[in-house]
Order: structure tokens, then sequence, then C-alpha cells
């Protein structure tokens, strides 16, 4: 799959606005369907709601100098990286049993044949965008949407994207609403809010696994290898490593090396969101994620949710990411956790 940006819309925007080329600025490229969200001239990350992905996402997602954090595969594959789950595209939300319909594992992957058991996050507008020298805002709208074209979900996503001391923040703000009928997210393994990770990011590792969807669908994960995968997630919890996986937490983050210098990802999760604190979905070969959702899984069996939202009812989601290009210690996340906890979206 080819998929690239308009460096040429972008060049032309840029020259037209050679005023204004410190801070945010938003590039509107409908012709390709992305909003490239650019700092002083430089990709960010970009909006992207192509036909050719089963939902809108965030991709590329890059540091203030331009380090990219994110897996290529399947957007724009790099030779020597995984190419399990297609699924997995740059940051994302979307989940795996919404009345019994899988929309996180939904790609171009899956046959003709099983596409009804699959739907679709389908984009439908921009509703406003405003920008700053230090913050930027893209407002969005979706319907979730069975193979068979029932709609099940309206969305409405704000993303806000703030630089501030070095440090690139994206906080998502989704809220959900059921239509004609009662929507139930049942209790599963895969969801909810995730960003797939570059080759290097991922965690050491030397042997494949292998992992199962709701489907029963089998999926070998090749060993990541060594020295190239530097990645190690740690926890609010005091845990770190495959250890976070399916624990509970205000925060995680996952720390690594990437074209020589430090990273640091970080994922909070906010007070006021069903599920809090969040149980994390996070996989060594690159999946980082949080699943508020799935506690019957994760819980192993003490608990579970089964979130239903009857007809018209509506449920808010705020999450944010911290991308650095430097390893921030666990006490700087913690009171970068404080204060987004006070914050309200």
């Amino acid at each position: 799959m080819k998929y690239s940006f308009s460096l040429l819309a972008i060049t032309l925007f840029l020259t037209a606005n050679s005023q204004a080329l410190t801070g945010f600025q938003l590039v509107d490229e409908p012709a390709r369907k992305q909003v490239a969200v650019l700092y002083n001239g430089r990709l960010l990350t970009a909006y992207c709601y192509t036909d050719s992905i089963a939902k809108p996402f965030l991709y590329p997602v890059n540091t203030l100098s331009g380090i990219t954090v994110t897996r290529g595969f399947p957007v724009k594959p790099i030779p020597g990286e995984s190419t399990d789950h297609p699924h997995h595209v740059g940051i994302w939300l979307n989940y795996e049993s919404v009345n019994g319909i899988d929309f996180w594992n939904n790609s171009s992957a899956i046959p003709a044949s099983k596409k009804e058991h699959y739907g679709t996050i389908m984009h439908r507008q921009i509703t406003d965008k405003a920008q700053t020298a230090t913050t930027a805002t893209l407002k969005t709208t979706a319907t979730w949407v069975t193979h068979s074209g029932e709609q099940l979900l309206n969305e409405t996503t704000t993303y806000f994207f703030e630089v501030k001391d070095r440090l690139f923040y994206i906080t998502r703000s989704t809220t959900l609403t059921a239509l004609q009928k009662p929507v139930v997210f049942k209790d599963v393994k895969d969801g909810f809010f995730a960003i797939r990770v570059a080759k290097e990011l991922e965690m050491p590792s030397a042997e494949s696994k292998t992992f199962t969807d709701v489907h029963g669908t089998a999926t070998t994960v090749a060993a990541s290898g060594n020295p190239k995968a530097t990645g190690m997630y740690y926890a609010s919890n005091g845990l770190k490593g495959d250890a976070v996986w399916s624990s509970q937490g205000t925060w995680a983050m996952l720390q690594g090396r990437k074209d020589g210098a430090p990273i640091t990802i970080a994922l909070l999760d906010h007070p006021s969101n069903t599920g809090y604190p969040t149980y994390w979905h996070a996989r060594g070969y690159g999946l980082f994620a949080l699943n508020p959702l799935g506690r019957f899984v994760f819980s192993n069996g003490k608990d579970s949710l089964n979130l239903t939202l009857q007809p018209g009812e509506s449920k808010k989601f705020t999450y944010r990411v911290i991308i650095a290009a430097e390893h921030l210690g666990e006490s700087a996340i913690k009171k970068q956790e404080e204060a987004f906890a006070k914050t309200g979206y």
C-alpha cells in the first residue's frame, strides 16, 4: 500500500504563509483525505481519513526533532520492520466487540467472506480547526458502521495538540453516542486507545509469540531481535516490561532509543473516563494501548463492565499522549498525570 504526504501542497502553503512559520499550522489536504499538523514548518503528525484504512488515525507521529516513533506498516512499510496486525496504524481509537461487530481488527487483510463480522469508522466531517503559536485544535465527526451499512454510533472527536517545554502533547477527547438501538461494548481484550510504535521501540525478544483475537484468529509475531529493539514499559503501579499488560494504572510509558536519541511515549488516563483507572493492553511487540472496557478479561473474571449505551446516550473518553525525545523520569510523568487530571476537556 502506498500512501504519501503532499510535499508540494505543504510547501506551497508554507510559501504563501511565510510570515506565519512559527508555531502550529494545520494544512488541509482534502484530495488526500488528511490534515497535516505542522509545528515551525515541520510535520508532527496528520489526521488521516483515507478510504484504505477502516478508521481515522494519526500518522505518522514524530518528535519535535523529527524522529518518527510510529511503525510505517501498513501505510509506508520500512524494510526490516514487523508486518503483523495490519490494523495497527499510527494512533487510533476503536474496539473489538460493539454489538458483536469487530471494529478493532478490520483491515484489508480480512477476506470478503468474513467482512460481515467487521465494522468501519467512517469519517464524516472536519467541523472546526484552530491554531496558535503553541496549540492547535482539530474537531471531527465520524460514524461507526457495520459491513451491511447499519449505523451504531456517532462519534465527535476533538484533538488538542500542544508543544510545551520540549514536549509534544496529543490529547484526544471522543464522545460516542448510540443511535437507533442499545450498543453493548462487550468485555474483550482488543481496544481501545492505542499507538503502534516503530521497530526500535519494541521490547527485545528472542522468540516469536502467538496472539489470538475474539474470532479465534491466531497471529504470530516474530522475535524483535537485539540490539535493534530497545523498548521498556513502566507503569504508575510500579510494574515494568511484560508485567504491565493487564494491570491497572493511571499512566504508563514506553522508553527506548531511535535514530540515536532517547525516546519516551506516555499514555495518561483521565479520572472522568469510564473504567478509570484503565487496564493496560501493552505488548512488547509494539502495541501500546489502554483498554478500560475489557475488565472481565484483564481481571481474570473478578471484574466486569459490558458498557451499554441506550439510544441517544453518550459517553466521553479523554486520553493524553506525550511524545519526548528524552527519557522522562517516573516522577515527571506522575506530575504530568496529576496536572492532566485537573483539566477539563
